[in-house]
C-alpha cells in the first residue's frame, strides 16, 4: 500500500512538472504577443496567421471581428509604432493562457488618427504543440474621471 501511494504521488508530481514545462512563461507568451502585433504592423498576413488561429474572434469598441475582418483591417492600418507595457499572463489550465497589457501605438486607420494607449487582453490556446491567439480585445484607454 505504501509503495502504491508513493508511486501515485510520484506520478502526480511528474504530471505537474510536465504541465508547467509545456506552459510558456510570461516572457515566451509576451514574445508571441509581440510577434502578432509586429506582423500586423508590418502587414505580414502569413506571419500573423502563424500565431493567430484561423478561427480567431475579436471584440472591439467598433464591433466584432474574425480572421477575415482582421486581414481586411490590416490593409487599412498604417501603424508607425507600438509598445507593449504592463504585461501579465495567467493560466490555471495547461493549454490556455490569458494575457492583459497596454499598448501605446502611433498610427492611423483608414486615414483617421487612432494613436493612443489601449487596454488589451488575449486568450492563447495550445493546439498541436503551437500556442495560438484565439481571442483578443482592446479598447482605447480614457482618462479617469472623478
Amino acid at each position: 500500500m505504501k509503495k502504491s501511494l508513493s508511486y501515485t504521488v510520484a506520478l502526480l508530481l511528474a504530471g505537474i512538472a510536465v504541465s508547467f514545462a509545456t506552459t510558456p512563461n510570461t516572457d515566451a507568451i509576451k514574445a508571441k504577443e509581440t510577434a502578432a502585433w509586429q506582423a500586423f504592423k508590418d502587414k505580414k498576413a502569413d506571419d500573423f496567421k502563424k500565431v493567430v488561429d484561423k478561427d480567431f474572434k475579436g471584440v472591439y469598441a467598433e464591433g466584432m471581428s474574425d480572421m477575415a475582418k482582421e486581414m481586411s483591417d490590416m490593409g487599412k492600418w498604417d501603424m508607425k509604432s507600438f509598445t507593449i507595457g504592463d504585461f501579465t499572463s495567467f493560466s490555471d489550465e495547461k493549454d490556455v493562457i490569458v494575457t492583459t497589457y497596454t499598448v501605446k501605438l502611433e498610427g492611423t486607420y483608414d486615414g483617421q488618427d487612432l494613436g493612443g494607449t489601449y487596454n488589451c487582453g488575449t486568450v492563447w490556446k495550445e493546439e498541436n504543440g503551437q500556442w495560438m491567439a484565439i481571442f483578443h480585445t482592446n479598447v482605447k484607454a480614457e482618462a479617469a474621471t472623478k
